[in-house]
């Protein structure tokens, strides 16, 4: 029975003026940077430069850092040469620059990478140098140490939520779903000619089994054990949904921007995505849509979302770098420019209370807001071990909706293959 659509979960896009008042008001990171030096010597730049690399390869994010990264800058006098690095290239070059003792200054690093660069040797401890987590959500804090150090902090995060196209499920007496159950159910509903009832991502990449992981550990899935029964009953749920034709075959070969496109294209009712993708949703006034947190196995369970999002990091160099970079990684995470960059960027803010005034003056980021409070750290079952399980899963999962291989035989190949 179709369940009746409830109006008042229904938003058309619209800009958000409040949110960047609400997330002023609410205070940032209680940060103490120790003192900066002149910022000469060390490795690559001249005196008073610093160098900064990440991979944000598409706007908003790539034409936002650049402007509060020169923003922060002008206030610590120094200039930072920005390089932007295509993301299947990012790690490679930083470990091998790591191994070289030559990392950039500044590093923005995805979350669970930290631990690997980190067990290098090559990043300077925040802890040590003055900067405090305090306020922040503790999966947050958590994604970015190792061995009990603090070695980067996220200016914001994200995660994953169900986004609905309210026109197709007005017309077709729907609300969002809840459960997985509902899920199917509408999924299959709003499947008409060219248009899938929903989409995600299954490429074979940590992006896939970013995707995965919510409906994997919101069915009690570890990552220590691939296999397991809630394991299989996750990839179950993306197996039958593509193999019903609720979902496209081409979820293997899809991005999340890609998953973006066919949302916006109509091309799908429902898709599971990020917030960084609302500046370009609400752009497009013609579309209309909502966002719920990520359906659950059942009624009482809570979704359990990886935490995503990047974390500032300093490189060792000579003591007057290091200091004049934990000065602009405090700038970058201050009340105005953590502010500005969840704003633009579509994030959420790192620190609980700015979060929650966030979700209040902004519907549209409420679900993600809710979800944080259960994210859960990718690193936190497998440490530096993260990368090698994740792609293990990327593959089980290419398996079994490309390959027509069993969830149980595909995961326990995966489960064999991260053992080795």
């Amino acid at each position: 029975m179709s369940r009746l659509l409830r109006t008042s979960r229904l938003f058309r896009p619209a800009a958000r003026p409040g949110a960047l008042a609400a997330l002023a008001a609410a205070g940032a990171l209680t940060l103490a940077a120790c003192g900066t030096g002149s910022g000469s010597g060390g490795s690559g730049g001249a005196p008073d430069t610093l160098t900064e690399i990440d991979y944000y390869d598409a706007a908003p994010q790539n034409t936002q850092l650049p402007q509060i990264l020169d923003e922060c800058g002008v206030r610590n006098g120094v200039k930072i040469k920005h390089q932007q690095v295509p993301r299947a290239q990012f790690m490679p070059k930083l470990l091998q620059q790591a191994s070289a003792r030559s990392l950039p200054d500044l590093a923005l690093i995805d979350n669970p990478d930290l631990q690997q660069v980190a067990a290098t040797g090559g990043l300077v401890s925040l802890s040590k140098a003055g900067l405090s987590t305090e306020g922040l959500y503790p999966s947050i804090a958590q994604a970015g140490q190792y061995q009990g150090q603090t070695y980067g902090i996220a200016p914001g995060v994200n995660g994953l939520a169900l986004y609905y196209n309210t026109d197709f499920f007005t017309r077709a007496g729907l609300e969002p779903p809840t459960t997985w159950a509902e899920l199917a159910a509408d999924a299959k509903k709003l499947t008409q000619g060219p248009r899938y009832g929903v989409a995600f991502s299954a490429v074979g990449t940590e992006e896939g089994t970013f995707q995965f992981e919510p409906f994997f550990w919101t069915a009690r899935g570890n990552l220590k054990e691939l296999d397991s029964p809630q394991a299989v009953k996750a990839l179950t749920l993306w197996k039958d949904l593509v193999g019903s034709g609720s979902a496209s075959k081409s979820v293997v070969t899809w991005t999340q921007a890609d998953v973006n496109d066919q949302f916006m294209a109509g091309n799908a009712a429902m898709m599971v995505n990020g917030p960084w993708q609302l500046p370009t949703l609400n752009a497009d006034k013609k579309l209309h849509f909502g966002v719920v947190p990520i359906p659950v196995p059942s009624p009482d369970a809570k979704p359990v979302t990886p935490l995503g999002g990047e974390v500032w990091t300093v490189g060792h160099s000579k003591p007057a770098r290091e200091a004049k970079a934990v000065a602009v990684v405090k700038c970058l995470l201050s009340q105005d420019e953590s502010a500005k960059w969840s704003k633009d960027a579509g994030y959420i803010p790192s620190n609980q209370r700015a979060a929650a005034q966030l979700a209040s003056a902004d519907p549209q980021l409420a679900a993600f807001v809710q979800e944080v409070g259960t994210a859960k750290a990718r690193t936190t079952e497998l440490g530096t071990a993260y990368p090698k399980v994740s792609q293990a899963l990327a593959d089980a999962i290419q398996a079994v909706l490309a390959g027509g291989t069993s969830p149980g035989s595909a995961l326990s190949q995966a489960q064999s293959a991260a053992k080795n």
